[in-house]
């Protein structure tokens, strides 16, 4: 026990460090090196012989991608209406949590900033109007199907082709339970197969504004042919039959969406508008956060094009 440790708070709070370490699946030395601490003082603190200061107990909070009240324990002496709420929050499951923001929220009338999801086929102009409404909202503007190649450290055509779709779906959902819940505001382009996953669709649902960018099967053709990729076309005189057939199939899922946005109707401009504006989105008044640990820093690849069009076309459905 440390010498100022008279109430036990820092035993406690060790065992609340550790407990948390244990259930993230890292080693000792593992939490460490992302906290930029030694392992031998991490063994101290989680021992209840360390008494940490806060700046490391907040790279403490942010390795193990908590925030920092997260690892506060509740004082045993404390028997407070207050105290007795922090402990059974500390207990919630994420969907809980869900539940108990949505009504605290509806209740006190105050919304936490959400990101914003673009669905929809490829073609439905995800990209163009995901950079012009994350330059509005003055937050970053990623593509998934990015962050999948970078947790994968494969393109996507190597990744369906060495491994299949299975383990492609079983690495879009870690990448998202990774991403969303901790993540910075961003807006992200979602692969359009993502809806056909139900845990992974629940999930995005659940964290961010959702919005489908419809469109023609026309004009989701002719703008992926603008891209310069024609490869779904060629040789394949049902192309168009099939593409109908996959946004037929699809549309149910999409409309699962907080918001239905016409791209064949409305311009890239005319989109980013109703947007804003049915979501009631507010940009942000400081520059968007820097990102760290190990998920935000799949955000740190500058916007742009996602490398994931690279050979887009060899995936299945390769106008999707």
């Amino acid at each position: 026990m440390h010498k100022y440790d008279q109430n036990g708070f820092l035993t406690a709070l060790g065992e609340k460090i550790r407990s948390l370490r244990m259930a993230s699946g890292q080693s000792l030395q593992q939490l460490a090196q992302r906290a930029d601490l030694s392992a031998r003082f991490l063994s101290e603190i989680e021992a209840g012989r360390g008494n940490i200061s806060v700046a490391r107990l907040a790279r403490v909070a942010e390795a193990l991608e908590r925030p920092i009240p997260y690892l506060i324990p509740t004082s045993q002496q404390d028997r407070s209406l207050r105290a007795g709420v922090w402990e059974l929050l500390a207990e919630c499951t994420p969907e809980e949590m869900e539940e108990l923001y949505g009504w605290l929220s509806a209740r006190r009338k105050k919304h936490w900033p959400r990101s914003v999801a673009l669905v929809g086929v490829r073609g439905a102009g995800k990209s163009t109007i995901g950079h012009q409404l994350a330059a509005r909202l003055g937050i970053p503007f990623v593509e998934f199907d990015s962050l999948i190649e970078k947790a994968a450290g494969i393109s996507l055509v190597e990744l369906f082709t060495l491994h299949g779709e299975n383990y492609y779906r079983k690495l879009q959902r870690e990448v998202m339970e990774q991403l969303l819940p901790a993540s910075p505001r961003v807006v992200i382009a979602i692969g359009g197969s993502l809806v056909t996953d139900p845990e992974a669709w629940t999930l995005v649902r659940r964290h961010c504004h959702t919005v489908w960018l419809k469109a023609r099967a026309r004009d989701h053709w002719n703008r992926v042919v603008a891209q310069g990729d024609i490869r779904p076309m060629v040789n394949n005189p049902r192309a168009m039959d099939e593409l109908k057939e996959l946004l037929r199939t699809r549309d149910p899922l999409y409309a699962e969406a907080e918001l239905v946005v016409d791209t064949s109707k409305n311009s890239a401009e005319e989109s980013v508008e109703l947007i804003v504006q049915k979501l009631g989105l507010v940009a942000e008044t400081v520059a968007a956060p820097a990102t760290g640990g190990h998920q935000l820093s799949l955000l740190s690849r500058p916007a742009g094009r996602s490398s994931s069009n690279r050979g887009k076309s060899s995936l299945p459905e390769g106008i999707a």
